[in-house]
């Protein structure tokens, strides 16, 4: 990039004042609020156990930036809202982050090669090795040798949930849904998707509320439910050998209504509700519930909901008879039915309560969906390989578990208790602050006229309370 930098910019002026604006504020960082990340990682350990899942092939005597460093600044990098490579290019002199991440020379003065003193983080180039390597490297690769272990990854995931709570619940809903995360180029597994209408990966995402359990990147040309089972079957195993006796329960829209699936679950002990397809037959079955919901629709003039439930099985696809729950919904542009099946017994919740109370809540995964792909740029799949474009999808995984767990460690009681990840960057994380570092100290100077300051100390308190995580002997 061409550097033209004028010594200084002259805009238009206040009354009889000139206004002149000059790149000489000194060590000034725009995302103070990185400090809240690192306490967050210094009480759950998040990054550095992600680091741990890398096999670091490279010469220990050529190191610079540990794995541990490198996974920091990339995922620390997204959380802070830098979706690319590139930004790092220019991040790698911020002594702020290098902070948060806990270079132990912030400012980048001991650097051993002349070019690189005053830029105290990695650029974009050693950044990629992150996520080019293949899975097949080792010593004798040529540059990248940083191999990731994703089945540690995907335990970790599950781990993290485990830690969350402090005991365990009697219950928790597995949420189940697949997206499209559209491709712009010749990617490996591209395909075109019939629904979505466009060239797409077909990732298969698992919630447990508003934690991440899963987050497998696929082609689009298979069905949304594929994988299911084998992703659950290593959540379940993972989850009961901590929780035997908490029910889970499996939630979907009718994506996932498939027979294999609801038989594992039979077979395994999980309960489902899933969403289910209308037909002929189950409209038929409804029939009477759908003519007195348009009879309350004439007789009030508003919305009419009837529901109704009955045992059925499917001609041939499926392997026994099964509750099916009916929505017979009349609404100003006509009928509206829906159809959910489940393996819950009657004395768990009537028809209405489960499809309002709890099919209905499924709803809430798609915003952890959008929170992800919006705010943390799981859909920047734009290597030429699927294995790495998987390596950044779990980069933006983890940046999502770190402001989540900021949310919960830091934001409860707070005004922001609920607030979404992209609110959380722009209220605490872009902070501007100023950067002064002694022998002794780092001081950070943030902007007087930052209007959340109260809420900023609140948050800061809330973290302190949180004991510091200790790595297992």
């Amino acid at each position: 990039m061409t550097e033209c930098i004028p010594e200084q910019l002259e805009f238009h002026g206040l009354g009889r004042r000139e206004v002149v604006g000059k790149f000489d504020g000194g060590t000034i960082s725009t995302d103070g609020g990185a400090v809240l990340l690192r306490e967050v990682e210094q009480r759950t350990g998040i990054l550095s156990r992600l680091a741990e899942r890398f096999t670091d092939h490279r010469d220990a005597e050529l190191i610079e930036h540990t794995v541990e460093e490198l996974i920091a600044q990339r995922v620390m990098g997204l959380a802070l809202g830098y979706e690319d490579l590139n930004d790092h290019d220019r991040l790698r002199a911020d002594h702020l982050l290098a902070m948060a991440i806990g270079k132990l020379d912030p400012s980048g003065r001991d650097r051993p090669r002349e070019r690189d003193k005053g830029k105290p983080l990695a650029s974009a180039n050693t950044l990629n090795r992150l996520e080019l390597t293949p899975s097949n490297a080792n010593t004798k690769s040529r540059y990248k040798k940083i191999v990731a272990d994703p089945q540690g990854m995907d335990d970790l995931l599950v781990e993290l949930f485990l830690e969350s709570y402090p005991k365990a619940p009697k219950r928790i809903w597995l949420d189940l849904d697949a997206t499209d995360d559209p491709v712009h180029g010749q990617q490996e597994g591209r395909f075109f998707h019939g629904y979505y209408r466009h060239y797409c990966y077909l990732p298969l995402y698992i919630f447990c509320g508003e934690h991440l359990l899963c987050a497998r990147l696929r082609s689009s040309d298979r069905d949304a439910a594929a994988g299911s089972e084998e992703e659950l079957q290593r959540i379940v195993g993972q989850i009961r050998q901590r929780w035997p006796k908490t029910q889970i329960i499996i939630r979907g829209d009718s994506g996932f209504c498939r027979e294999p699936l609801m038989a594992w679950c039979e077979a395994n002990g999980v309960d489902y509700l899933l969403g289910l397809a209308k037909n002929k037959r189950l409209l038929r079955r409804l029939s009477k519930a759908r003519l007195r919901a348009k009879e309350a629709f004439e007789t009030l003039g508003q919305a009419a909901r009837v529901f109704a439930e009955f045992p059925y099985r499917t001609r041939t696809s499926w392997s026994r008879a099964r509750r099916v729950i009916g929505k017979a919904e009349h609404l100003s542009k006509g009928p509206n039915p829906r159809f959910v099946v489940t393996s819950l017994p009657a004395n768990a919740g009537d028809a209405q309560t489960l499809y309002e109370r709890d099919y209905c809540a499924r709803g809430e995964m798609e915003n952890r969906i959008k929170e992800q792909q919006l705010d943390l740029f799981a859909d920047r799949t734009s290597t030429a390989e699927l294995y790495s474009n998987q390596i950044r999808l779990y980069f933006s995984s983890f940046a999502y578990v770190l402001l989540c767990a900021l949310r919960r460690l830091g934001l409860q009681g707070t005004t922001l208790a609920r607030a979404q990840c992209g609110t959380i960057r722009h209220r605490l994380l872009k902070l501007a602050t100023q950067v002064k570092i002694s022998v002794r100290k780092v001081w950070l100077s943030f902007s007087q006229s930052y209007p959340y300051a109260n809420l900023f100390c609140q948050i800061y308190t809330n973290l302190q309370r949180s004991p510091l995580y200790a790595a297992p002997p």
